[in-house]
C-alpha cells in the first residue's frame, strides 16, 4: 500500500507527459486484439524511487507487452500492475528514458530499459508497414513519362489519295496508269481533280475516288472504246473534235488546245432503238467520253495542275435540234438522268463548259434534273441556247475561257464557224 501511495504522490507531482497522437496511432494499429484501454489511460513516467519501482516490476510488464507488440521503453511503465495495458506510445525512432522530475533517472531503471529499448528499436525497423503507409504509397502519383517519340509527318491528302488507289488495285484512270504521283505527274492531275471536286475536302475525295476505281474495275472502259456499237442504234448522235492554235504553247509546254464532245440527239431515229436498252446506251456515251479524254492527253503531261489553274477540262455540246418528244419519253428520261449521276460521280472536274443548244421551251426538266446531282460551281457552267447557230459567238466574247484564240471560227458551220459539217470534222466510236 505504502509502495502505491508513493507512487501516486509521484504522479501527482510529476504530470504525465503528454502522448504523440500520431505516435500513439502508430501503435495502436499494430495491435493484434482488442485489449487497448480508453485513451484517458496513458502511461505516465516511471517513478523517481528507486524502491518504487523494482527491477522485476519492470520485466513483469515488459514480459506482457511482448505478447502484443514490441516492447516500449521501460520508462513508460503502466501505472498500476493491475489495469488493462496500452501500448505505450512511440515515435517512429527508439527515444531516451525519460528522466526523473528531478534531472536524473535510477541506475536501476536505465539498466532496465537499455534492452527493452534495442529490441524496441530492431522491431521498429523490421515491421511490416501499416496500412496508411501502404495507401499512401499507393496514391503518389508515378512519375511522368520522359521517352521521346519522332513525330512521323504528315501525310498530303494526294498521298493519301494514292495510298487508296494502291491497296484499291486498279491501275488506271481516264487513260492514265496510275504510278507514285511525287514523280508523275498525270497521276498526281488524275488525283488533284478529285480534291478539286470536293473542294478539298479529303474524305469525300477518298470515296468518290473509291467509287470510280470499282466503276471503272467492273465497267472497263478503255475496253469499250475497242467497242462496236449498233450503228443503225448511234450512228450520227456523238462526235469529238479537238482544236490546237497553231505555233502556241500552253503553261506545261504542250500546244494549246481545245477538245469537244457533240452530243446530237435530235439525230435519233427510233426511241426504242436507242434508249430501250439503257446499258447499251450508257457503253456507248462512256466510249464517246473515253475517245475526248484521249484527245485531251493528260497521259503525256509535264506540269501539275492546281485547284485555280487546269487546262485539262471538255466542252461539251448538246444538240436538241426537232426533238419534241424528250417530255414524254420514259426511256429517254432514264437514260438523262443515268448519265448525268453516272458522269458526275466518274469524270469530276473535266468540264469546262456545257452548252445546250437548239432547245425547245419545254426541255427544262433536263435543266432539273442536271441541279439534283451536279454541285452548284458546275452548273453555273451550263448555259441552254435556243439557236445552235449562235455557239460560235460564245468563243468571240472577252469571258471566254477558250485557250485557243479565234476558237468561234474553227467550229463546224451548224454552230457558227467556218469549218465543214460536224459529221465531216468530228470522230465517233466505233461503228457497225
Amino acid at each position: 500500500m505504502a509502495t502505491e501511495e508513493a507512487v501516486k504522490t509521484d504522479a501527482a507531482a510529476n504530470p504525465t507527459p503528454e502522448v504523440d497522437s500520431d505516435a500513439a496511432k502508430k501503435i495502436a494499429d499494430l495491435s493484434i486484439a482488442e485489449t487497448a484501454p480508453a485513451a484517458s489511460e496513458a502511461p505516465v513516467a516511471a517513478p523517481k524511487d528507486d524502491a518504487a519501482a523494482p527491477p522485476q516490476e519492470v520485466k513483469s510488464e515488459d514480459s506482457k507487452q511482448d505478447a502484443i507488440e514490441p516492447a516500449p521503453a521501460a520508462a513508460e511503465q503502466p501505472l498500476k500492475e493491475d489495469a488493462p495495458k496500452e501500448p505505450a506510445a512511440q515515435d517512429e525512432t527508439p527515444k531516451e528514458a525519460a528522466p526523473s522530475s528531478e534531472g536524473e533517472a535510477t541506475t536501476a531503471a536505465a539498466a532496465a530499459a537499455a534492452e527493452p529499448a534495442k529490441e524496441a528499436t530492431a522491431a521498429e525497423q523490421n515491421k511490416e508497414p501499416t496500412a496508411a503507409a501502404t495507401d499512401a504509397t499507393a496514391a503518389a502519383p508515378a512519375p511522368a513519362a520522359t521517352t521521346t517519340t519522332a513525330t512521323a509527318p504528315s501525310k498530303t491528302p494526294i498521298a493519301e489519295l494514292w495510298e487508296l488507289a494502291q491497296a484499291h488495285g486498279h491501275p488506271e484512270i481516264w487513260g492514265v496508269t496510275l504510278a507514285d504521283p511525287t514523280t508523275h505527274i498525270p497521276t498526281r492531275i488524275v488525283l488533284q481533280k478529285y480534291l478539286n471536286a470536293n473542294d478539298g475536302d479529303l474524305a469525300k475525295a477518298k470515296d468518290q475516288l473509291k467509287k470510280t476505281l470499282e466503276w471503272r474495275a467492273q465497267t472497263r472502259p478503255l475496253e469499250l472504246v475497242k467497242k462496236k456499237f449498233n450503228k443503225a442504234k448511234f450512228g450520227g448522235l456523238g462526235y469529238v473534235t479537238s482544236y490546237t492554235e497553231e505555233g502556241g504553247e500552253n503553261a506545261a509546254g504542250g500546244p494549246k488546245k481545245d477538245v469537244f464532245t457533240w452530243n446530237i440527239y435530235g439525230g435519233v431515229k427510233s426511241i426504242e432503238e436507242t434508249f430501250g436498252n439503257l446499258n447499251e446506251f450508257i457503253e456507248w456515251r462512256v466510249a464517246l467520253m473515253e475517245l475526248a479524254l484521249a484527245e485531251l492527253s493528260i497521259a503525256t503531261a509535264t506540269e501539275p495542275i492546281t485547284a485555280d489553274h487546269d487546262p485539262y477540262k471538255i466542252y461539251q455540246v448538246h444538240d436538241y435540234k426537232s426533238i419534241s418528244f424528250l417530255r414524254q419519253s420514259p426511256q429517254v428520261r432514264a437514260a438523262s438522268t443515268e448519265t448525268i449521276k453516272l458522269f458526275a460521280q466518274n469524270y469530276p472536274e473535266l468540264l469546262k463548259e456545257k452548252f445546250f443548244v437548239n432547245v425547245p421551251a419545254f426541255m427544262g426538266f433536263v435543266y432539273a434534273f442536271m441541279k439534283l446531282f451536279v454541285a452548284p460551281k458546275t452548273i453555273r457552267k451550263f448555259h441552254p441556247m435556243t439557236n445552235g447557230a449562235n455557239l460560235a459567238r460564245e468563243f468571240a466574247s472577252p469571258g471566254s475561257t477558250s485557250a485557243v484564240p479565234n476558237l468561234g471560227e474553227k467550229l463546224p458551220a451548224e454552230y457558227g464557224g467556218k469549218a465543214g459539217a460536224l459529221a465531216s470534222v468530228g470522230s465517233e466510236p466505233l461503228l457497225e
